[in-house]
């Protein structure tokens, strides 16, 4: 569905650890006299030491480094279960998670439903109670259910701006048809609504001075303070280029103004290269119980409006 992205340095402190677990594991089985069972580690260790380098160097592509992370663990516990018959089976959790962290869904989906066979082939894993397959199943669907929510509310995110893709904003279109569902679910259950209206006055400045990046940035820093700071059902819209609408479903008019605060406070601090400290200025605009939707949409336009004027 959408390609999983993990932070360069965090991958980096993966691969550093998983190198100084694997001369761990070699220097412990050497000291337990295992040595038939060196050179597997041993080979992993060059492995990992080579995934590092792909992944530090300049111009490669990422996923390489990956692939290579997550065939040493196949590979290391495979030869576990092999070389160790009575090896706790909880390690079978670990390449089915790191199948899920470094793969996309669907490829992780794909590469733990076609090993789950082929771990019963083992000596180790042939003779587990048929709990421990009920636990493998349950462990796949545990870590792949978040992953496939993430990708579908991903999916319904767009953009004004195909370009402007660090911002998960709904089009307007799309947020009108959410804001009406919750303006009719609202009324028919007698709950609370609000829409904040923000505007963002150096938008515009930001592309004619600064190009396109500049104004990308300014998107971004808006859109990661709404998804850290509001609830996962709140919609943030893009009602024009500069102009957008939070809406707060089951909010009331003091829950809307401690999220404005809340908001206010967090953008104020953000600080741009090319544009300095961020300004937004944030109206609440709440719904009376008798207004009909096409009248309120009119009245968040002409927030939306007054805010870019003032």
């Amino acid at each position: 569905m959408t390609e999983h992205q993990i932070p360069k340095r965090l991958m980096t402190v993966a691969y550093s650890a998983s190198i100084a677990l694997m001369i761990g594991y070699v220097l412990w089985l050497y000291a337990m006299g295992e040595y038939r069972d060196l050179l597997v580690p041993t080979f992993i260790t060059l492995l990992l030491a080579a995934a590092l380098l792909l992944h530090m160097g300049q111009g490669l592509k990422n996923h390489w480094p990956r692939f290579i992370l997550l065939f040493c663990t196949y590979s290391v516990v495979l030869s576990a279960f092999y070389a160790q018959p009575k090896v706790s089976l909880i390690w079978l959790g670990l390449p089915v998670t790191a199948a899920f962290l470094l793969l996309p869904l669907w490829a992780a989906v794909l590469v733990n439903v076609a090993a789950g066979p082929l771990w019963w082939l083992l000596p180790a894993v042939s003779t587990a109670p048929p709990a421990v397959i009920v636990g493998y199943i349950a462990l796949t669907l545990l870590l792949a259910l978040p992953r496939w929510e993430h990708a579908r509310r991903r999916a319904l995110l767009r953009a004004t701006d195909p370009n402007d893709s660090d911002c998960n904003a709904y089009h307007i279109d799309t947020l009108k048809e959410r804001l009406s569902s919750e303006h009719q679910r609202a009324a028919m259950l007698n709950q609370q609504l609000a829409v904040l209206v923000l505007h963002l006055p150096q938008l515009d400045m930001a592309e004619e001075q600064f190009g396109h990046r500049a104004q990308t940035a300014i998107l971004g820093a808006l859109c990661s303070e709404v998804n850290s700071r509001c609830r996962d059902y709140d919609v943030l819209g893009r009602a024009d280029n500069a102009t957008f609408w939070l809406v707060l479903p089951d909010t009331t008019e003091s829950g809307a103004l401690l999220v404005r605060e809340r908001l206010q406070r967090a953008l104020s601090r953000c600080v741009l290269v090319e544009t300095g400290h961020l300004e937004v200025r944030i109206a609440a605009c709440l719904p009376s119980r008798t207004e009909s939707f096409e009248h309120y949409v009119k009245r968040l336009e002409a927030r939306g409006i007054s805010l870019a004027n003032a």
